[in-house]
């Protein structure tokens, strides 16, 4: 008996899915990817989003498809991106492939440039499909669809293992790896934005850019009271930066950095602090929705106690640092009893070079009643 053309799409795009699940915990933040290309009934190659900044899984299942790629049909979990990214365009690669038929699981939930991939196959004469198993596809990339809907706020921090980010002299350079300082470089180009507080910045002087990684992110600071050095590298010209302050009225001080090509923005301060809710609202309204805070220890606790953290990223050394008075990732009041702590689910563990990097998913703070 003859399968019908829809049985044989959801076989191969069973296939497909199975093979993008094996790109767990070793993607994210990208979402996980699988794919595979169909000629004469059989597949003649496949792939998968493997590692985080590494080749999409159309160009890997293409790569070993070679010449038979020609007049095929492909499989994929997430419509082919159409944008220079990490990597160029996955659909530069279908069309120089001759690729003549894409069945697409869902479009790309990231209004920046879903439907464009598809768009452009069908403007150069390729047969295109859409929604097969969508449901499916949509549930194995669940956290990367919340945080684009929701505007995802990733935490995250470089730490020794008994949990500082510093010495107690205020050293910090390196902790980690390089393997991991470029991870988290990599991670800064694929957000929108990267924040840190005054601390930070006065302790580090970083750029905050992706360091050749990939594209710079927008440059936040949060410094109320406007005490940071405007020689500061990160109000250089590499990248935009936006301060956030609260001082009311011009201040000659703002002109300057103003000068420097860094847009100011005034939000209003209570007892010194600006709070990190009316933070992320202004920032989408700047069309900023996935936003990496990379501290300090003050930034970061603000952040959880405002419950505006979607994600945490956490990167582990094999390193004992002591001391009391050292710094921690999150620092602030605490939380008075364990029922008040902020629980993290789908924790994962994934080694970078010596160090560990944990994430997890952010859940609601329980309350006592």
């Amino acid at each position: 008996m003859l399968l019908s053309q829809r049985a044989i799409d959801v076989r191969f795009m069973k296939r497909a899915l199975l093979l993008a699940r094996k790109g767990e915990g070793s993607v994210a933040p990208n979402p996980m990817v699988g794919c595979v290309v169909v000629k004469g009934g059989r597949i003649v190659g496949e792939g998968y989003h493997q590692r985080f900044g590494g080749p999409h899984a159309e160009v890997i299942a293409l790569s070993r498809a070679g010449d038979r790629a020609a007049g095929s049909t492909l499989y994929v979990t997430l419509e082919p991106c159409d944008h220079f990214g990490k990597t160029p365009p996955c659909t530069n690669s279908l069309l120089a492939a001759g690729v003549a038929r894409v069945v697409v699981a869902m479009l790309d939930p990231n209004p920046r440039v879903s439907g464009r991939g598809i768009s452009r196959l069908r403007r150069n004469n390729v047969e295109v499909s859409t929604g097969l198993m969508r449901s499916e596809a949509r549930s194995l990339n669940a956290p990367y669809v919340r945080s684009l809907k929701e505007g995802g706020v990733i935490a995250k921090a470089a730490m020794s293992l008994d949990g500082k980010i510093a010495t107690v002299s205020g050293d910090s350079k390196w902790i980690t790896s390089r393997a991991s300082r470029i991870m988290g470089y990599r991670t800064r180009s694929s957000v929108d934005a990267v924040l840190v507080g005054r601390g930070t910045v006065q302790q580090d002087d970083p750029e905050l850019t992706s360091h050749g990684s990939g594209r710079n992110p927008v440059r936040v600071v949060i410094d109320p009271s406007f005490r940071t050095s405007i020689g500061s590298r990160v109000f250089n010209r590499a990248a935009p930066t936006i301060l956030i302050h609260s001082l009311a009225g011009r201040r000659g001080k703002l002109e300057d950095v103003r000068r420097k090509g860094v847009l100011t923005v005034y939000l209003p301060a209570r007892r010194g602090r600006i709070h990190f809710r009316t933070i992320v609202r202004k920032l989408r309204d700047l069309g900023i929705r996935r936003l990496l805070i990379e501290g300090g220890g003050e930034t970061l606790a603000a952040a959880f106690a405002a419950g505006v953290v979607t994600e945490v990223m956490f990167f582990v050394a094999p390193k004992l640092l002591g001391g009391k008075g050292a710094k921690t990732p999150v620092e602030g009041p605490g939380v008075p009893v364990l029922a008040d702590a902020t629980r993290l689910s789908g924790m994962k563990a994934q080694s970078i070079g010596q160090d560990i990097l944990l994430t997890a998913q952010v859940g609601v703070k329980k309350r006592r009643g």
